[in-house]
């Protein structure tokens, strides 16, 4: 009995995490976005960031072209402080496209940004990962490719996001380009390039044209940097300059200000909010300048912080209530809105964790997000990336998935020719339209265990972390890579070569 049943669970998962399982390359939100200000805060809001930027200004350090870029468009430069009429930055942000494709390496596995699209993509930027079996330690490469693997591997995961997780063995100067490749070699989905420094955003361009072809990418985007504000109101040479690489390649930005309430922003979120949208404006304004038409995301990434302690905190009604409000003034601008996932200061995959999870990600769906990353294996407030988490998570985003698809309301899925069958007092197991639908009526959380009791025991008595754990272990074991053509790969990695000969190791 134990036997058949591990045997079945066995061929349902292989089922459902196969990368040709019939899941979408993105997702279409069929259920409204929630509208929690009216007409009257939303514009109180975008008076206040007007009043910031006119008024307080907004600093670009060490980045003189990005400076004159703004005084030659009518913005006020007084050394590095930047300020705008009232109305201006907004204007500059008009050209930027509401709606657009991002290319995958897989034509199959193209996204669409923006509308009433949403995209799911993995977590980003932790230095250390976790696992049940090594515990917490400092990423490697071989972490940072398994993760892509992962992703690869999820139906429910549409983008690779960029730096998944900091491969600390490999040199600070030579990583990004193990990090670029393994998305270009171990996976065909869309994905982020470097923005530490503007000479490896420009390596990641390379390698992307090495892949896709530098004329099919002055017409298309491929790549795409992630763009954090140095908040409050400063953004620091790293992050213009990349900004500009990628958008003079007419290639994508996700402009992202990261606020701890308290912190990085007053306290109270309608100052966290006007800030927020301030900030990015001008970050979205910067891409236009570079090159009209550049396609850009509306991010936020905005939290609470313990005021006590210092330490932040996810999950809370105030971020919740933050992201539904930012949500909608990034469609007032009309540009594709990015906001947090599955978000959390626990440790572990454990009850605190799925709990700030779920009140994190929430949101971010009922603000009706284009884009989601850090959608899975976020652990310890973004320091750490979990392997059990990030499976967890993935399964969650196949939830959420079914969640936004609404209810259809058809003659079928009134399913009148069922009660005709079954009659009164009978069950509808057997009828015709169950056998039809049932293998897609519902959405099956595989983790989740449902069986009685001593199933459960004889199976082990395992919870919901160790299942997880067994769930990755054979996910990478049965990883087949995507076919690449071997001469593109050999010319990536005759790349990679030369680049990390030109120049020794450098470790900060």
């Amino acid at each position: 009995m134990a036997a058949t049943t591990t045997a079945r669970r066995r061929r349902r998962t292989r089922e459902s995490i196969s990368p040709a399982a019939a899941a979408p390359a993105y997702l279409t939100r069929r259920i409204p976005a929630y509208e929690l200000l009216d007409e009257e805060a939303l514009t109180r809001l975008e008076n206040h960031a007007e009043w910031l930027l006119s008024e307080v200004g907004i600093e670009i350090r060490d980045d003189p072209v990005a400076l004159e870029l703004f005084r030659e468009a009518g913005a006020s430069v007084d050394g590095e402080l930047l300020r705008f009429d009232r109305g201006h930055a907004r204007a500059l942000c008009a050209t930027a496209p509401a709606t657009y494709t991002m290319h995958a390496r897989n034509p199959q596995k193209n996204i669409e940004f923006g509308g009433n699209h949403l995209v799911f993509g993995s977590a980003y930027g932790s230095p250390f990962v976790t696992d049940l079996e090594r515990g917490r330690r400092y990423a490697t490469l071989e972490d940072f490719q398994n993760f892509v693997k992962l992703t690869y591997l999820s139906p429910w995961l549409h983008h690779q996001s960029g730096t998944i997780c900091e491969p600390v063995d490999i040199a600070v100067n030579k990583r990004h380009l193990d990090m670029v490749y393994a998305h270009l070699r171990f996976s065909d989905q869309p994905f982020m390039g470097s923005v530490t420094a503007p000479e490896r955003a420009e390596d990641s361009l390379a390698m992307a044209r090495i892949v896709f072809g530098e004329a099919f990418m002055q017409e298309n985007l491929v790549i795409q940097g992630n763009i954090n504000v140095n908040s409050p109101l400063v953004y620091d040479n790293t992050m213009t300059a990349a900004l500009r690489v990628y958008a003079a390649a007419n290639q994508g930005n996700v402009i992202s200000p990261f606020i701890m309430a308290g912190a990085m922003s007053p306290v109270t979120q309608p100052a966290l909010i006007a800030q927020a949208h301030a900030e990015v404006m001008v970050g979205i304004a910067l891409t236009q300048l570079v090159r009209r038409g550049a396609p850009v995301v509306y991010g936020s990434f905005l939290t609470t912080m313990d005021l006590k302690s210092g330490a932040p905190t996810f999950g809370t009604p105030e971020s919740t209530l933050a992201t539904l409000a930012i949500s909608q003034l990034s469609r007032r601008l009309g540009l594709p809105f990015r906001c947090g996932g599955h978000l959390t200061a626990s440790k572990l995959a454990d009850a605190q964790a799925m709990q700030e999870s779920t009140n994190a990600m929430n949101p971010a769906i009922m603000a009706g997000a284009n884009f989601i990353f850090q959608a899975a294996g976020w652990l310890e407030s973004g320091l750490t990336i979990g392997y059990e988490k990030f499976v967890m998570d993935a399964e969650q985003c196949g939830s959420l998935a079914r969640v936004i698809q609404g209810i259809e309301i058809d003659t079928d899925q009134l399913a009148g020719d069922a009660y005709r069958e079954a009659g009164v007092g009978t069950n509808f197991l057997g009828v015709s339209h169950t056998m039809q639908h049932y293998r897609n009526a519902n959405y099956r959380a595989d983790l989740c265990d449902a069986s009685p009791f001593e199933q459960w025991s004889e199976a082990g008595c395992k919870d919901m972390q160790q299942r997880a754990y067994d769930r990755w272990k054979q996910l990478l074991r049965e990883y087949q890579a995507p076919p690449i053509d071997p001469s593109i790969d050999e010319a990536l990695l005759d790349f990679i070569a030369r680049k990390k000969d030109s120049v020794a190791d450098a470790w900060y």
